[in-house]
């Protein structure tokens, strides 16, 4: 199964490409500009604290904090939270007042033009090899990382020697000391890494959103955390059982489960729901074993849970800020996920394509760059597949659309579902769907490159449909839209795929497009020599309209309302610090709680009762107040949905798509691949000295090959040459 997305160049949200300028009073610039940089002053400061901790400067740093510190009524564990986790928690709070701020992206274009200039989060630097294709940006963020382990355990090493003099320990026993003591030390790099880990899966994150990068793209970073934080626990485990066994003790520290101290036994526990992760998750594994991979990742819930039972609540401090995150966006999700949301039309093409219309409240907003989980509850109650949306938000205010490719067992259960409804049984039988999202970017950037190359392999053409209708839109209704040069490659395995780029209707959408859109199309047939004999008939797509019951998504996402989001997260946190206080001042001291694994276990049921509790609190306020506010409209809603879904079905005609879209530039060859070289060459001599936006959506080596030759290209530049901008992601389920 596949579906694909983009990745943005951005680094913040209301940061533009050249060509535009961004309305905002000089007020409203300085006070985004002031959060942007105490953000920034926090985050160097807190990943400063991280990075130094390794060592003597950094472990005395934050041995004074804690002195200053720990006579509130948090003691050590409350230090430790707010060295290592109050930052990101405070830098999230604050990218509510950014975001609010913020606003709606409102854009013209500036009177001057700046020449092309290269950009660190759209230069492929590596295109080849266990990253995929990884730009300059994310290459220097792999690189500290790497400095920053290789520096951490030459630091922990060093501490480990000088350990050696201050305790009389003879030849024999310097071998296993040495062991557990390298052990604790990547125990403890772990945790560093752990840090992070949570961060980059929170979908709806404010803080993912703060910075535009989306949740499909962000996963990739979890994926390379994931795999560096479980080969240091693993580590640790290893050197604390190889010491254990010197030392004849192993089966017994196995078992161990202190009182006060580091628990034995729930860190084995928290250590093979790890590892169980970490297999399963490996590429072959999951590519072959999707659904495996799938239900074994839930054990991150004994992963976290049993982790803080091992190391108690002054050492879970240290994670618990990234960790809290997460809660909150798991549990928004929860609640967004109940809602059974009505199928408005389930259509089956003939290319083995299923397209599906979803009701949507007019509050929900998303644009042409974002995607949705979805979920079919006759087909599985667990799974969740990701898919880019193929309709733009101008296209209706109550519905959005999907491409779904015909890859795997689910999207097989699906298509047969839908074939197996006859009409007689329509007004009875309907597709029970639950929907997360939508999440993706903040910033609509395919409309602010003057210049756009579409490339798309298979499938991947999904997102790009949602693209090219909102520019026509845009286009048609005088709103801000840069793009005016577009060429469009799209690469087929066969020609029954063609009907998806004829589904929009170009001329209908933005009439005389061509006199201020120049648009060319360009589409490889790879396998076969010619155009089928069947071209040209009509093959008719098994479509269903389902009955409307007014249930829409629900609104309740952290892509939505950032008012509303935002005071999610404030309120859950606040109540958070003071469930512990309260637990601390009327249960932990006057008790005389001392027992590690138990406090622990305390630590992390206030986390889970601060998000139930306050942030449920907010959510059911937030799904009365958006119930209230769509009240004086649901009539209307459900007027114009019926009308909006009924003409999208019927025969599809496998036809030359120039009758379809007589302005645009279309050419089909068959039995051939794009040759990206000559693409980009092209190009570079027709646009002249620009900036050009290249999205790709495909399979991987479709990405590695495009990003190869953009790399080239622009490492060999003349002076007055094109600059390619490589923006990229697929999904690969």
């Amino acid at each position: 199964m596949g579906s694909n997305s983009l990745k943005n160049p951005l680094l913040f949200s209301d940061e533009v490409e050249p060509g535009y300028v961004k309305h905002s009073s000089f007020l409203k610039s300085s006070v985004k500009w002031g959060l942007k940089i105490v953000m920034w002053v926090i985050f160097i400061a807190w990943v400063g604290v991280i990075f130094l901790y390794p060592g003597e400067i950094g472990s005395q740093l934050v041995e004074k904090i804690i002195n200053a510190t720990n006579g509130s009524v948090f003691g050590t564990s409350g230090s430790l939270f707010l060295v290592f986790s109050a930052p990101i928690l405070l830098i999230a709070i604050l990218a509510v007042a950014h975001l609010i701020i913020s606003g709606e992206h409102v854009f013209e274009k500036s009177k001057s033009s700046k020449k092309p200039r290269f950009r660190l989060w759209t230069f492929p630097v590596l295109v080849d090899g266990p990253f995929g294709v990884v730009s300059a940006a994310e290459f220097i963020g792999i690189t500290l990382f790497v400095v920053f382990i290789i520096w951490a355990m030459y630091a922990y090493t060093l501490r480990n020697i000088s350990l050696l003099t201050l305790f009389d320990i003879s030849s024999s026993e310097t071998g296993r000391f040495m062991l557990e003591l390298t052990g604790l030390r990547c125990g403890m790099l772990g945790l560093l890494c752990l840090i992070f880990l949570f961060l980059p899966v929170s979908r709806g994150s404010l803080l993912l959103r703060l910075i535009d990068i989306p949740f499909e793209h962000a996963t990739r970073y979890h994926v390379w955390l994931g795999h560096l934080t479980m080969m240091l626990f693993t580590l640790h485990g290893l050197f604390y059982v190889i010491g254990w066994a010197m030392n004849g003790t192993l089966v017994k520290e196995l078992l161990e489960w202190k009182r006060v101290g580091i628990a034995n036994l729930p860190g084995v526990i928290s250590l093979l729901a790890g590892l169980f992760m970490w297999v399963t998750s490996l590429h072959p594994v999951r590519k072959d074993y999707f659904e495996l991979f799938f239900y074994t990742h839930q054990l991150y819930v004994v992963f976290v849970v049993f982790l803080a039972l091992h190391v108690g609540d002054f050492v879970f401090s240290i994670v618990a800020g990234a960790i809290f995150i997460f809660m909150l966006d798991r549990f928004l999700r929860f609640c967004q996920s109940r809602t059974k949301v009505d199928v408005l039309s389930a259509k089956c093409l003939p290319c083995g394509t299923v397209e599906l219309v979803l009701s949507k409240p007019q509050s929900l907003q998303y644009n042409a760059l974002n995607f949705i989980f979805l979920q079919v509850r006759e087909l599985s109650w667990l799974q969740w597949h990701p898919f880019s949306v193929s309709s733009s938000p101008l296209d209706s205010k109550h519905h959005l659309a999907i491409l779904i490719k015909v890859l795997g067992g689910w999207t097989a259960r699906l298509r047969d579902s839908i074939l197996s409804m006859s009409e007689p049984e329509l007004s009875k039988t309907t597709i029970t769907a639950s929907v997360e999202g939508p999440y993706g970017h903040e910033t609509p950037y395919h409309l602010m490159y003057e210049n756009l190359i579409l490339v798309a392999g298979g499938i991947g053409i999904s997102p790009f449909l949602a693209i090219l209708s909102d520019i026509l839109h845009r286009v048609s209704d005088g709103k801000p839209c840069l793009p005016r040069k577009i060429l469009v490659v799209w690469a087929v395995k066969k020609s029954d795929e063609l009907p998806l780029l004829s589904s929009i209707d170009m001329e209908s959408i933005c009439p005389f497009f061509s006199n201020k859109i120049n648009l060319e199309i360009d589409i490889y047939v790879t396998r076969e020599s010619g155009p089928s004999m069947e071209e040209g008939k009509v093959h008719v797509a098994s479509s269903s309209s389902c009955p409307f019951s007014g249930r829409s998504m629900s609104p309740l996402v952290g892509t939505g309302n950032n008012v509303w989001s935002g005071l999610y997260v404030i309120i859950s946190t606040v109540g958070f610090i003071v469930l512990m206080a309260l637990l601390r001042i009327f249960y932990i001291k006057p008790y005389n709680v001392s027992t590690w694994w138990y406090l622990g276990l305390l630590f992390i049921a206030c986390m889970v009762m601060s998000v139930v509790i306050f942030g449920g609190l907010v959510i059911g306020l937030w799904h009365l107040w958006d119930k209230k506010a769509s009240a004086n409209d649901k009539d209307e809603d459900i007027d114009r949905i019926k009308v909006e879904s009924t003409p999208s079905y019927g025969p599809v005609e496998d036809k030359d798509l120039t009758q379809n879209n007589p302005e645009s530039s279309t050419i089909i060859q068959y039995g051939t691949r794009p040759d990206f070289k000559e693409i980009f060459a092209s190009t570079s001599r027709k646009w002249g000295n620009v900036d050009v936006g290249v999205l790709v959506c495909g399979p991987p080596t479709l990405q590695s090959s495009v990003a190869k030759e953009i790399r080239s290209h622009n490492i060999r530049r003349q002076k007055h040459d094109t600059i390619f901008h490589f923006n990229s992601h697929s999904f690969d389920l």
